[in-house]
């Protein structure tokens, strides 16, 4: 459901029972509250009053909020905060009381009116009531924009989608008439997508391993999750043996959106993790340390990631034959996308080079020989950026000892440089 329409629904729902309620109670409820007509009306007139001047309050301090956060930590968190659906339950709420007050406000005062409405009334308070509740959620929420937790919200999003994304996945099985069904394939077609630039956000594997199986085929995916597609860009080739899919059902199986979302996109996750890191980094802030806390962050999902088949990019059917070749991130594009800016941008940074060291020899420990070849690699990277860097000597070595707190506690030191480099603290001595 679209999220503006979350609002529109209470407040469509408060004009409705603002009109049949009041009508209901004066025909079959004849109770009034023992409250006089001033009384009542000042009453509703303050909930009236006050619910709008808060509405515009508390929306105006949490937009200024996420606007200052989003400028801080990422651009691109803007949309996750916006899109919070307490944010459109409690603008609904907020509305919902107002117009339900001036209802019953209405009602009142009417020609012939006998006292004052006691189920109006009370429902005026509950919505209050719940109206003060959803703002101390509110305010919660808001609580919520402090660095750390925002952290370990995106390492928290990013733990699901890897486990949904992977560990999950039903589509892997042994292709045992892969070769052949290439071989049966004799027409191809090309679908192309047309419109405006837009994301991918998911693919429905599913549909194309069937969409697949009725043309007796192959389809080839030429796009991932979280490419942009543009005029013209190429969906997807299709190859069978029988007669092909409509072009619009086989492209109606990519999903699109204006913006990347986490749906079956790990990298995201990372992506908005590394975005934080860097926006630290950078001269106008200098905060090294919530890059070291974003890396923790980073180094967990990548822990989880090095236990899935990341080059599982096949989809068979039931009968074990391919039908589906799809795109996947390998694990030199999850190290190179996690790590690269951050040691591009840190490479003045002691304590972002210590804690990366500490990362990456964390990481050649949990992987295996092949992966682990790779993390090697970039370790030599990164020492080779640290001998090139503007550090002196001593600052070199303090650089390349392992440190998971970045300047805290030091533990392994390289081999290449001599213990008597450090004191027992991880301080570099002459």
């Amino acid at each position: 459901m679209q999220l503006w329409l979350i609002p529109t629904l209470y407040a469509a729902a408060s004009v409705a029972a603002g009109f049949l309620v009041p009508r209901l109670e004066s025909k079959f409820l004849a109770v009034s509250l023992n409250l006089s007509t001033s009384s009542a009306q000042a009453y509703l007139s303050a909930v009236a009053s006050g619910m709008m001047a808060l509405t515009g309050i508390v929306f105006s301090i949490a937009f200024v909020l996420v606007q200052f956060n989003a400028v801080v930590y990422s651009p691109r968190l803007v949309v996750w905060f916006a899109r919070d659906r307490l944010l459109f339950h409690s603008l609904g709420m907020f509305v919902a009381t107002f117009m339900y007050s001036l209802a019953t406000l209405a009602w009142v005062d009417r020609p012939g009116a006998q006292g004052v409405p006691f189920l109006s009334a009370a429902i005026v308070a509950a919505m209050l009531v719940a109206s003060v509740l959803m703002l101390a959620q509110l305010v919660q929420r808001l609580n919520n924009l402090q660095i750390m937790r925002v952290l370990q919200a995106l390492g928290d999003t990013g733990r699901q989608v890897i486990s949904s994304t992977y560990q999950s996945s039903p589509w892997q099985a042994p292709g045992k008439a892969a070769r052949a069904q290439e071989q049966l394939c004799s027409a191809r077609l090309t679908v192309k997508y047309v419109g405006n630039p837009q994301s991918v956000t998911s693919i429905d594997i599913d549909r194309l391993v069937g969409h697949a199986r009725r043309m007796n085929g192959l389809i080839m995916m030429e796009c991932g999750v979280g490419d942009t597609l543009l005029e013209d860009s190429v969906i997807l080739h299709a190859q069978c043996a029988t007669t092909f899919v409509p072009e619009e059902e086989l492209s109606a199986c990519v999903h699109l959106d204006e913006q990347r979302t986490f749906e079956q996109d790990p990298k995201y996750a990372i992506r908005l993790l590394v975005d934080v890191a860097i926006k630290a980094l950078s001269p106008a802030i200098n905060d090294p340390t919530t890059a070291v806390q974003a890396i923790d962050q980073i180094e967990d999902l990548l822990r989880r990631l090095a236990k899935c088949d990341l080059e599982a990019c096949r989809a068979f059917d039931e009968d074990g034959v391919l039908r589906v070749v799809h795109r996947m991130p390998t694990w030199e594009d999850y190290l190179g996308l996690a790590f690269d800016e951050i040691r591009q941008f840190g490479s003045t940074s002691i304590q972002v080079m210590r804690r990366l060291r500490a990362a990456l020899a964390g990481l050649a420990e949990c992987v295996g020989e092949g992966r682990a070849e790779l993390v090697h690699a970039y370790l030599n990277h990164l020492d080779y950026g640290i001998e090139r860097s503007s550090f002196d000597p001593q600052d070199r070595a303090a650089a390349r000892i392992e440190d998971r707190q970045g300047l805290g506690l030091s533990h392994h030191v390289e081999a290449g440089v001599a213990s008597p480099a450090a004191d027992g603290k991880g301080r570099p001595v002459s």
